[in-house]
């Protein structure tokens, strides 16, 4: 992993760059120039036009590691997610990977996004079986036999706690299983008092799988990284009561360490199991060593903070799921379902990082999500979330000044996407993607040239959209 430094003059910043995981040998105008003239012979080979668009932005940003995720049944579209490989899907991730590796910028890339074949859902009902553990080992021995000659960082699934509670708790996510009186939406699948539980326990598994098999099989040859991601938001009691206080660790303890804790130790948070009992499910002693210390590195993904207040009550109700076990009310700044700006808090961000050095032993940390949300198409002078970008990355320097042991930081997002909650109605993106125009064009934002400037080093002391 190469670091840079480059100055972020703010008086008192010198900022170490955090996403350059390549290094750079020519100066960006010239790497431009030549991805430029590559771009007709690339188009003879078939290579995309839009691909080869994003990639030059990305050169033209400054951008050195791009992350992205494969989907499952692009690659294995059989019925039964465990045929052959598709030429198409192989060829299209290895144009992406290929242009992203020759202009310098590193890949780091997710195997599971919420994004499950539906054969496999048919099947087995996908993460709530066993049988899930073995097909996605499959599939990840794919991803790395074909792209792990050039990728080095793999992510095994993109935040399972929020997967867990969304697709089979509440069922506001895919694959939207969930049971009354629990539902956030309608739903006749699922049972919300354990599935929750039971799949995060088969994410575990499967994770901790697939990293055996690439410390057996690829690690001496392709030299590279696994680890998993984690949603985070940083807890703080709503008042300074005792029962408050304690709510809010028990909090931390469900969203946050419900993950990392197997992880670190091999075994579930002490409160979640005296208070989900049977419905949590147990690690043998075999499986608890091959879980415990199944990482390289641990992503985070952070965008806000909550309070919290005891809920110690709920626990008297004999029909509980996830939430209700918890015995804590969650009181969010921001609806999470809208498009509302996020409060400019970095503090938060730096306050979970040196939650995970001192709890969780310090573990190497990328910041895999990190941005601002502003409602779609409100404008490409989006001063709020240059502020919040230049708060968050200086939240993370100061993590780092205080021992941190953070690798990378990757703004979310490089564009405008499509958003899991609600779709194009927000936007994250440093670039904004005219879905009016049939060829989706592409315009920076305040925010990209910002970025840009930032991770050129150019002086920012008297930048007017983070000093307005």
């Amino acid at each position: 992993m190469m670091e840079r430094e480059t100055s972020f003059t703010l008086g008192f910043l010198i900022l170490i760059i955090l996403n350059l995981a390549a290094t750079r040998v020519e100066p960006l105008h010239i790497r431009w120039k030549v991805l430029l003239m590559k771009m007709e012979e690339l188009l003879a080979f078939g290579i995309p036009l839009p691909m080869l668009e994003d990639v030059r932005l990305m050169v033209e940003t400054g951008i050195d590691a791009y992350r992205f995720s494969i989907s499952w049944s692009r690659l294995l579209p059989s019925t039964n997610g465990r045929g052959p490989v598709n030429p198409k899907g192989l060829q299209y991730y290895n144009n992406l990977i290929n242009q992203l590796i020759i202009n310098g910028i590193q890949a780091h890339v997710t195997l599971h996004n919420f994004d499950l074949p539906q054969a496999l859902e048919d099947e087995y009902e996908g993460w709530v079986s066993r049988d899930i553990i073995g097909d996605f080992t499959y599939y990840a021995d794919v991803c790395f036999r074909e792209f792990g000659d050039r990728v080095l960082y793999w992510t095994t699934v993109n935040e399972p706690n929020v997967f867990a509670l969304g697709g089979y708790d509440k069922g506001n996510a895919p694959p939207n299983r969930c049971s009354p009186p629990f539902c956030a939406t309608n739903s006749t699948r699922g049972n919300s008092t354990f599935e929750p539980y039971l799949v995060l326990h088969h994410i575990l598994l499967a994770h901790s799988s697939v990293v055996r098999l690439y410390k057996t099989n690829y690690m001496d040859q392709q030299g590279g990284f696994v680890g998993i991601s984690v949603y985070t938001l940083a807890y703080t009691p709503q008042t300074n009561l005792e029962q408050d206080k304690v709510a809010t660790q028990r909090a931390r303890d469900f969203f946050i360490g419900w993950i990392v804790e197997p992880l670190i130790h091999g075994d579930y948070p002490i409160s979640m199991k005296r208070n989900a009992g049977a419905r949590i499910p147990t690690f043998t002693s075999i499986e608890s060593k091959q879980v415990k210390g199944s990482y390289d590195f641990i992503g985070i993904i952070h965008y806000t903070n909550v309070n919290v207040t005891d809920n110690s009550g709920a626990l008297n109700i004999k029909l509980r799921d996830y939430t209700q076990d918890m015995a804590a009310n969650i009181i969010y700044r921001e609806d999470m379902f809208s498009n509302d700006e996020y409060s400019v808090t970095p503090w938060g961000l730096q306050e979970e990082l040196d939650i995970f050095k001192l709890l969780y032993g310090n573990p190497p940390i990328f910041i895999l999500e990190n941005g601002q949300r502003t409602a779609s198409n409100s404008s490409l002078e989006d001063v709020s979330r240059v502020k919040y970008l230049h708060g968050y990355i200086g939240a993370v320097l100061h993590a780092l000044r205080n021992g941190s042991n953070v690798k990378g930081y990757f703004a979310w997002s490089f564009m405008d996407v499509f958003e899991l909650l609600d779709g194009y109605r927000s936007s994250y993106g440093l670039y904004y993607v005219d879905h009016n125009d049939p060829e989706l064009k592409r315009y920076p934002k305040l925010s990209a040239k910002w970025y840009k400037r930032f991770l050129m080093g150019i002086e920012l002391d008297n930048d007017p959209s983070i000093t307005a």
